[in-house]
């Protein structure tokens, strides 16, 4: 896919991952729509904020009137609330997979028309090395990055007919807000994340794999 003609949504783009994503969409020559909860928290030159809650169907349906030119949909917008399967609190465990599974799909749902409609284009879902690797702590995050991983499989079959390629970004910890906790040297520059999942999407590459600790587990499933 050649990202400088492209026309991108990314959501959750106000901060963290997404920004840089949205950021260097900018610099390679692409037109960005820049979707957050809050708009006026996006400070990229260039971009187009859009006010977007990815599990408020009624957000999306707006938002995809409001941009019906994308070619590019990053589904990055997400949320960590630290709850075990067993004992954390349920309806926060309901907001990560209504965050991670039904907000992506609604997204997808409504922009795929829309990118058929321009020609083709294509998806990249921001996963995780949680997607594979599931530790009891970050149970609810990590099941629904799993049923995400599965969507963007399933996806990628059903939409490549309609000419619309299906990538999936999975990473371990970025020095992000989210990884705030995280020691430093066991986090991946966001930029570098962000550069080898837009080379990933104009190479139509179905996996990406943004760092060490990610290539490891893929390979040990592999194993």
């Amino acid at each position: 896919m050649d990202l400088t003609t492209s026309v991108a949504l990314v959501t959750g783009a106000n901060r963290g991952l997404g920004r840089v994503l949205a950021a260097q969409l900018l610099e390679r020559g692409a037109k960005v729509y820049a979707g957050a909860r809050n708009p006026s928290a996006v400070d990229l030159p260039g971009a187009f904020p859009l006010q977007l809650d990815i599990t408020d169907p009624a957000s999306v349906e707006r938002v995809a009137k409001a941009a019906p030119d994308v070619t590019l949909l990053i589904n990055n917008a997400g949320s960590s609330t630290g709850q075990s399967l067993v004992h954390g609190d349920l309806d926060r465990i309901r907001l990560e997979m209504e965050t991670h599974y039904f907000g992506t799909l609604g997204v997808t749902r409504a922009f795929a028309p829309l990118i058929e409609a321009n020609g083709g284009g294509a998806i990249l879902n921001v996963l995780s090395v949680l997607s594979w690797l599931h530790p009891g702590g970050t149970g609810a995050y990590s099941a629904a990055k799993a049923a995400a991983w599965a969507l963007t499989n399933a996806i990628r079959d059903e939409l490549a007919p309609r000419g619309i390629a299906v990538s999936a970004l999975h990473v371990a910890y970025m020095d992000t807000d989210m990884a705030a906790h995280v020691p430093a040297e066991q986090k991946t520059d966001p930029a570098i994340v962000a550069a080898l999942a837009l080379d990933g999407i104009a190479t139509g590459a179905r996996e990406i794999l943004a760092d060490d600790v990610t290539r490891q587990v893929k390979a040990g499933l592999a194993a």
